[in-house]
């Protein structure tokens, strides 16, 4: 992979004339994403991530953790201990940048060796299982590595929203996967990356999941399009 957000992220930290990425996937064409948006304070993050920072507690591992600004709050404003992974090692470097103590370039799939009492997944937490046969797989990973009395707190939408109706009002979903495995291609300063798959998971869906996992999963809150937060616990 060609990193194109690491990338856009390490130039804006640096300034080095970042721009805006381009995001399009297999439902919806080219928009263009700030990367100042990667750099929010708690102010400025929506209400779901503010939640989720809210019910934080204890040891504490942020997965995908970008530009490091959930991370950034919960060390600096709760004074908590908070180790933060991302696969880009772009994305780490900026994070160290910026002063986020304990981040390292590391796959969840391969974490081993500690346990945590919150594991937060935020900015659509499920996007990186991929497809949802990899629910298991990760759902399974992430319940390993909480502590008794533990919590992971993911967010997601529904994005059943973005098919057309049919005249019975219906939805018209042109395959038989599940309507929230989109392919995502990003460009940066003329850059493309390779695609890549994305999971957006309705909630129903990832109850499902958790409880063949041996979670309990609750709805903490949901946001005004579509999307919620979620609890899972042992």
């Amino acid at each position: 992979m060609k990193d194109l957000f690491g990338k856009a992220m390490f130039d804006f930290q640096t300034n080095n004339t970042p721009e805006d990425i381009i995001t399009e996937t297999s439902i919806s064409e080219e928009d263009e994403m700030s990367v100042a948006y990667l750099f929010r304070s708690y102010n400025e993050m929506p209400k779901l991530e503010q939640k989720a920072l809210q019910l934080s507690f204890g040891k504490i591992l942020d997965v995908g953790c970008g530009a490091g600004s959930h991370s950034l709050s919960l060390q600096n404003d709760r004074n908590l201990d908070v180790t933060s992974i991302d696969i880009s090692e772009k994305a780490i470097e900026t994070c160290k940048l910026r002063g986020v103590n304990n981040a390292k370039a590391q796959n969840i799939l391969d974490f081993e060796g500690e346990k945590f009492d919150t594991i937060l997944l935020l900015m659509n937490g499920t996007g990186i299982f991929g497809k949802l046969e990899s629910c298991n797989q990760y759902l399974s990973k992430l319940k390993s590595l909480l502590n008794p009395g533990g919590q992971i707190l993911i967010d997601s939408s529904d994005i059943i929203y973005m098919f057309d109706e049919d005249e019975d009002g219906g939805k018209w979903i042109p395959s038989n996967d599940y309507y929230g495995e989109l392919t995502f291609t990003i460009s940066y300063k003329g850059e493309k990356e390779e695609s890549f798959d994305w999971l957006y998971l309705d909630y129903n869906t990832l109850q499902n999941a958790a409880i063949a996992n041996g979670l309990k999963c609750e709805l903490i809150l949901e946001g005004e399009h579509y999307d919620y937060l979620a609890k899972l616990s042992i």
